[in-house]
């Protein structure tokens, strides 16, 4: 049987054979290719990692192969596993993620983990994610205090659909809203935690090649690389409670700058945090 792409179908392989040769393709593009594989196939069939081994020696339909092929080509181009799949996981959540948003990643995990301390896990206490993309950060905190108003705000409307379907299925409870930073919030609202991964890279940065798959407007901030941060720290001190807390993630290169215009902007107790890598990742200050 030849399938649409042309290509014999062989009814002898077995789905072992299929996960040997997609293992052996996938060695060129990462050190986990025998992982990848797995997931590339589960995602292709709808099976998970019990079921593979399960049914390690059944043989693979036309249909199926054309699926496998599929997801095998776009990794091969070098779309990222995450978007392949169509999720990825962060801080214990399994999220749907799409090429309209940035793919989550465990630095990350160090702003959420800095935004829980001291945020009482019982109480009503109020919490608002600026350029939420998948939504990993709100729901992240939604899921640590399930008592807390979680507020998320995207100005993609594309980016806003992915959060909002991870919302419904992990918590429905947070607030989602489209546009620009503060804009779309009501003015008299005050939160506890503003938190934030913005765009951060400059246009010029030399990383963006191997970044070519994901978003432009959720990487790249402009020339400095600083300008969405200014826009957040200028109008985050009159957003926040007292002793409420502006958190951000920033460039491993940018913490004595981001900490320049935090105490800039009448912030207190300001400092950095390092991601697991020890790097600077995460600044923060306080209204007193």
């Amino acid at each position: 049987m030849t399938s649409d792409s042309g290509v014999t179908h062989d009814p002898s392989r077995s789905l072992r054979d299929w996960q040997y040769d997609l293992r052996e393709q996938l060695r060129v593009l990462t050190d986990q290719p025998e992982q990848e594989a797995r997931w590339l196939l589960a995602a292709a069939l709808g099976l998970d990692g019990a079921a593979l081994l399960r049914n390690a020696l059944l043989p693979i339909s036309s249909e199926e192969e054309t699926r496998i092929t599929a997801l095998l080509t776009q990794r091969r181009a070098g779309v990222p596993l995450a978007y392949c799949l169509g999720e990825w996981s962060f801080y214990g959540l399994d999220l749907c993620v799409a090429p309209a948003v940035l793919i989550p990643r465990p630095d990350t995990e160090t702003l959420v983990t800095l935004a829980l301390e001291g945020l009482a896990e019982e109480g009503a206490s109020r919490v608002l994610d600026l350029g939420t993309g998948s939504g990993a950060i709100a729901l992240a905190i939604a899921q640590a205090r399930p008592q807390a108003e979680v507020w998320a705000v995207e100005r993609s409307p594309a980016a806003l659909q992915v959060a909002r379907a991870n919302g419904a299925l992990l918590a429905p409870q947070v607030h989602w809203l489209e546009g620009d930073w503060y804009a779309p919030l009501d003015s008299a609202l005050r939160f506890d935690r503003i938190v934030a991964n913005p765009p951060y890279l400059a246009d010029s940065d030399p990383h963006l090649p191997d970044l070519r798959h994901e978003p432009w407007d959720a990487l790249v901030a402009g020339p400095s690389g600083l300008e969405c941060l200014e826009r957040i720290i200028a109008g985050g001190y009159e957003r926040l409670s007292l002793l409420g807390m502006l958190l951000l993630e920033h460039g491993p290169d940018q913490g004595n700058a981001v900490r320049g215009l935090l105490n800039n902007a009448g912030f207190s107790a300001v400092q950095t945090r390092c991601d697991l890598a020890g790097r600077e990742r995460v600044s923060s200050g306080t209204r007193i």
